[in-house]
């Protein structure tokens, strides 16, 4: 299960240099409801990265750092930097592809 974080533990894990990602969501988003088992999936098939998920209404802060526009969104971190915002996440193999 993916683990609940906030947004100092997402900055957290963009410090190392392991691929990290911060999944935003809201409970009552039909959507987010089947991306969430996408992401349980990705969990499982690559362990090393870091991978996080947060309730967006809960966390208003992350939304205006980043400039999320809509939910599901993967907030995507590599060596460090933010690299990339994923709002269609399509199939597991596609997650798999952007993140690995």
């Amino acid at each position: 299960m993916v683990e609940e974080w906030n947004l100092q533990q997402f900055e957290e894990a963009t410090k190392s240099p392991a691929t990290a990602a911060f999944y935003l969501y809201t409970p009552l988003c039909g959507t987010c409801q089947v991306a969430s088992k996408m992401m349980e999936v990705v969990e499982q098939l690559l362990p090393d990265v870091k991978l996080g998920k947060a309730d967006l209404n809960y966390h208003e802060e992350v939304a205006a750092q980043f400039g999320v526009e809509s939910v599901p969104c993967l907030l995507v971190s590599k060596e460090g930097q933010p690299v990339e915002k994923i709002y269609a996440f399509r199939s597991v193999p596609h997650l798999y592809e952007k993140l690995s």
